[in-house]
């Protein structure tokens, strides 16, 4: 399951963002989103998790949660519209 994390602390590292999941269950992955050009974070962020009912409780639980003086937004990631164009574009070429 693929959880979308808004209202990032800036200075939050991919590891921290991790941490904060993994008493519910097992992590696949975690990214935090950057700026190409300066590297500094845009405040969001995803992690992915093995389980869609571990990923549900880790999503009722930290919606709201204070994370570095910051409360996390937390909700299941919707699919990027961007991405079924291009591949979309892609199978017919």
């Amino acid at each position: 399951m693929r959880i979308y994390i808004g209202n990032l602390n800036y200075r939050l590292r991919t590891e921290e963002l991790k941490n904060e999941f993994l008493p519910f269950g097992e992590v696949i992955g975690a990214k935090i989103v950057r700026d190409l050009e300066t590297k500094r974070s845009k405040g969001f962020g995803f992690v992915e998790m093995v389980n869609e009912a571990d990923g549900l409780r880790a999503i009722e639980a930290l919606n709201g949660h204070d994370l570095k003086g910051r409360n996390m937004i937390v909700t299941q990631a919707k699919p990027r519209e961007n991405a079924d164009v291009s591949e979309n574009h892609n199978q017919e070429n």
